[in-house]
């Protein structure tokens, strides 16, 4: 990436203001591409799910794109891409609502408003990536008002710190980050962690058998998440261009030697490399080269990559040693992988690639490391104090953990009043009639 580039990856629009149309395209694309993932993340997530909360893990997917689409568009965008209000900790409220964003203001060389939709489709996969970390139990009404509250309290901010004007950890601090370690993986990593913490494990966690119920749908869906991180990474260079062409290639690359990596821990560790292993593995990659794809080479990029699927592959069992239950592996993919490739960028940046910043393995020193660090450490604390401590209050006013015999029913019929099969949902195992998971009175509900 060249010295002119950088403030388009920052937030901050360069001189020239005049719409390219190829640039456009390309990141008309890339947003549709970025749109799809958080369906693609319902369909992963649904089938890691056991068959009676399929539709409310689907639900709350698609309910944050609504959610976060009416937030972002009210004032997220200005707070997060808006003038610096002060100390680079937060935007100002100039484009609240969109004001005098009409189609002919430009950022950069593409329209403001698609600039805008962009990022907006970041904030929505980011909110919904967080209901995996409490699948089965948390309330759907609950989740209603803790998505937009969340989006602005935390999101927002750690996004204007990255890539806003004058944000602290870009301007000041000088931390990298090309498309989304720290605003996106590390912050619903970290919130996810906290929202375990408040809500406590699942009925029978350590005990009960919780195996995905659909496998194909969970490589369906991490496919599409594959597909749709191309849009993801390559549309973060905001242009169709070299530097696009080259975070698609690290995006290939890294997925690849995550998915390999994995696969190469569950063979030696258990004897079976695991469809879902496999599918984890290419998420794992692809979520640690996400802050990095604009800053290391090839080589790099297969490294990072690599280390995400071992490591990542390790870490997902930390939660039956440490005893918090992160239903489907949210910290361990997420939190760690968005560590792992956003420390790693100070290992293995490129001139090349960055414009200035070399790593550790390039005669950069333990400086740009160091800045690495203090950025994964700040973002992860901050997230995860401020959703601990909004998910206390909305679990002491409105209670965030469903009931129990909602959840051993399944929060499918007892809040959405639908069965994702009619043949009867899977309990722990087996195959039950849906009729014998409810009582009297939600029968007759449900019949009629």
């Amino acid at each position: 990436m060249t010295p002119a580039a950088l403030p388009l990856v920052l937030g901050a629009a360069p001189a020239r203001a005049s719409v390219d149309t190829g640039d456009t395209a390309w990141l008309l694309a890339a947003t549709a591409l970025v749109l799809l993932m958080t369906p693609g993340l319902a369909l992963f997530y649904g089938g890691m799910v056991r068959t009676k909360s399929v539709l409310n893990m689907l639900m709350m997917s698609f309910v944050s794109i609504a959610l976060v689409t009416v937030v972002w568009l009210a004032g997220g965008y200005s707070l997060a891409f808006g003038d610096d209000a002060g100390a680079g900790l937060i935007g100002g409220l100039g484009h609240a609502g969109m004001a005098g964003l009409g189609p002919h203001s430009v950022h950069g060389t593409v329209p403001t408003l698609l600039f805008a939709t962009f990022q907006l489709t970041f904030a929505v996969i980011t909110a919904a990536l967080i209901s995996g970390a409490v699948a089965d139990r948390a309330k759907f009404g609950t989740w209603l008002v803790f998505v937009p509250v969340w989006a602005l309290l935390v999101y927002v901010p750690v996004t204007h710190w990255v890539w806003g004007p004058g944000g602290w950890i870009a301007t000041k601090l000088g931390a990298l980050d090309f498309a989304g370690g720290l605003p996106v993986e590390i912050t619903s990593g970290a919130s996810g962690l906290a929202l375990c913490l408040v809500l406590g494990p699942r009925l029978g966690f350590k005990k009960d058998a919780m195996r995905p119920h659909n496998l194909p749908m969970v490589v369906t869906g991490a496919g599409l998440l594959w597909f749709g991180w191309f849009g993801f990474n390559a549309g973060s260079a905001l242009g169709a261009n070299g530097m696009a062409a080259a975070a698609f290639l690290n995006t290939m690359a890294a997925g690849c030697t995550g998915l390999l990596g994995w696969l190469f821990v569950e063979q030696r560790r258990d004897g079976h490399p695991t469809t879902l292993g496999a599918a984890s593995g290419a998420v794992a990659g692809l979520v640690a080269i996400t802050p990095s794809c604009g800053t290391v080479s090839l080589l790099g990029a297969l490294v990072v990559g690599l280390a995400a699927g071992v490591l990542c592959s390790y870490a997902v069992g930390w939660k039956f040693r440490l005893n918090y239950d992160d239903s489907l592996d949210v910290v361990g993919v997420h939190l760690v992988g968005g560590i792992v490739g956003t420390l790693l960028i100070g290992v293995f940046a490129v001139r090349e690639m960055t414009g200035r910043t070399e790593g550790l393995l390039y005669g950069g020193g333990l400086v740009p490391l160091g800045r690495q660090l203090l950025a994964v450490a700040a973002v992860a604390a901050y997230a995860f104090a401020v959703t601990y401590g909004l998910g206390k209050l909305l679990d002491r006013t409105m209670g965030f953990r469903a009931s129990e015999e909602e959840e051993q029913n399944g929060l499918d019929l007892t809040v959405h009043a639908e069965t994702a099969y009619d043949h009867g949902v899977l309990g722990h195992g087996a195959a039950v009639g849906a009729s014998s998971l409810v009582s009297p009175a939600q029968k007759v509900k449900y019949q009629a």
